[in-house]
């Protein structure tokens, strides 16, 4: 760059590091709201939040932030476009033009709501009480829609909203996506159903004791890579991963001593999550190339050692001797092999943090589907527990007997994620296809794993993905590391493997 160009890179720098600090405080009130926060405390925590909010943009989008940016980009310091520093101007300039559009009282009053919503909403889930979260819940869409027309969009409101999470996704795309996913699918879903083969669930509905399900999910955290010197793992009432700064990631379940998968695979999805964020360039914290590059893909790494390396039978050849050793009343007698089925039993479930590897992404099309309806003031807010149960009737072929295992059972729209649920599916394509290529570059993960060996994929996944921050777009992303464009064929050759072995279907 020329010596204007470099001061004016610097100022942006500065500023923008400022701004990440800030902000890493408004995520440690979040954490502490979702964790350790005494209930009567929510409302003048939410006026805190809210007061950090309006800080927040007005930092992001100060004028001299534009002037900055728009003088790199006429002076050409974004001009070649594989570069890091032009990555860096496009998603900054990219956020700034979209946040100006924004008036500080709607982002304020966003932030009050999502934060209010989100405490409504655990003393809703936990009374069953869709009623008293209903008025949060309607103020949070009309934000949301004043938000989106804010913005503006090429062919939907979704559209607006869909970018802050998959920038440059298209509601559209996403739809033929998961469209296709399904008609593959719906058969496999089928002809498990149709093979007879049952697996034994009862075996992870036994007692648990909660003390030894956290001991035994904090050491698998650890042992896949999660670095506690730099991150924790706390309960609250809905999983989530929040990093506040390069050294500070924290990660939560929840524990059920009846149910084994809740909380073990709650806490690997996680830590795939905290792997990611550990895994970014700490000197670039603040910066593009110091953040993630899209919530889908940084739902790929949760999925993938959720499912990919969690589920996998070669983790449990190295790991269910501790297993039986943690819970020995409960699976002291109980073969891996028996072990592994339950773990991966396919059947129609309620519960989508719960669901298994082949129906799961059905669950994230009936919320795709809601959100947009409602969003777009073709469903009322008070119709939605309805809507909810039909909408698993029509796909999964059950009914929630209550709101508490239907339309209350995520955190998501009350905190005002709009948007966010398709990246898990995504999450689960992109997590496929990086595997297939991990697998083949290094030679059989599988056999790695068998021997307690997990290093070789994580260094894999921080050389190929972490260590570029954003500089990529997911689509670009997943092209550059795999050599292919987005593909449904990894994943569901996965599936077809995995589960025609278990349940004797080809």
């Amino acid at each position: 760059m020329i010596q204007s160009n470099t001061e004016t890179y610097e100022n942006v720098v500065s500023h923008v590091r400022q701004t990440a600090l800030l902000n890493s405080v408004e995520s440690l009130l979040g954490w502490d709201e979702r964790t350790y926060m005494p209930d009567a405390a929510g409302a003048y925590r939410a006026e805190q939040m809210t007061m950090l909010a309006g800080m927040l943009h007005e930092r992001r989008t100060d004028s001299r932030l534009g002037e900055w940016l728009a003088e790199l980009i006429e002076g050409g310091a974004a001009a070649d476009p594989r570069s890091e520093l032009t990555a860096t101007i496009r998603e900054l300039k990219r956020q700034y033009d979209k946040l100006v559009k924004l008036p500080q009282s709607l982002v304020e009053e966003l932030t009050r709501v999502s934060v209010l919503g989100q405490q409504a909403w655990v003393t809703a889930r936990a009374n069953n009480d869709f009623k008293s979260f209903q008025p949060l819940l309607e103020k949070t869409f009309d934000l949301k829609r004043q938000q989106a027309d804010a913005i503006g969009y090429a062919e939907c409101r979704y559209d607006a909203l869909l970018d802050d999470f998959e920038p440059g996704g298209r509601t559209s795309q996403i739809a033929e996506v998961l469209a296709g996913l399904r008609e593959r699918l719906v058969p496999l879903v089928s002809a498990i159903a149709a093979s007879g083969r049952v697996a034994n669930v009862e075996i992870v509905s036994r007692h648990f004791p909660r003390a030894a399900q956290q001991k035994f999910g904090e050491a698998a955290a650890k042992r896949i890579g999660f670095d506690f010197q730099r991150g924790r793992l706390d309960i609250t009432a809905h999983p989530f991963c929040s990093g506040m700064g390069p050294n500070d990631c924290r990660i939560t379940t929840r524990y059920d001593e009846h149910h084994f998968n809740g909380a073990f695979f709650g806490i690997l999805h996680e830590a795939g999550h905290g792997i990611y964020d550990q895994g970014l360039p700490p000197e670039k914290f603040g910066l593009p190339s110091g953040d993630a590059t899209s919530l889908g893909i940084h739902e790929s790494q949760s999925r993938m050692w959720e499912n990919l390396v969690g589920r996998s039978r070669e983790f449990w050849e190295f790991s269910y001797a501790d297993a039986q050793a943690a819970f020995p009343e409960a699976l002291v007698s109980v073969p891996l092999d028996e072990f592994y089925f339950a773990i991966n039993d396919v059947r129609p479930s309620l519960i989508r943090v719960e669901a298994d590897e082949a129906t799961y992404n059905l669950h994230i099309l009936i919320r795709f589907e809601l959100e947009q309806a409602l969003l777009n003031d073709d469903l009322r807010v008070a119709d939605l527990p309805g809507a909810w149960n039909e909408k698993y009737r029509h796909y999964l072929g059950i009914t929630p007997p209550s709101d508490a295992e239907g339309v209350l059972q995520d955190i998501h729209w009350s905190a005002g994620l709009i948007g966010y649920f398709p990246t898990y599916s995504l999450g689960n394509l992109y997590a496929s296809q990086f595997f297939a290529k991990a697998d083949s570059d290094l030679g059989g993960v599988g056999r790695q794993f068998a021997r307690g060996e997990f290093e070789p994929l994580r260094e894999w996944l921080r050389r190929e993905i972490h260590q570029h921050g954003s500089r990529y777009r997911a689509p670009e992303l997943v092209e550059l590391v795999t050599g292919q464009p987005l593909s449904h064929e990894p994943l569901m050759q996965h599936l077809h493997c995995k589960f025609g072995r278990l349940y004797g279907i080809s």
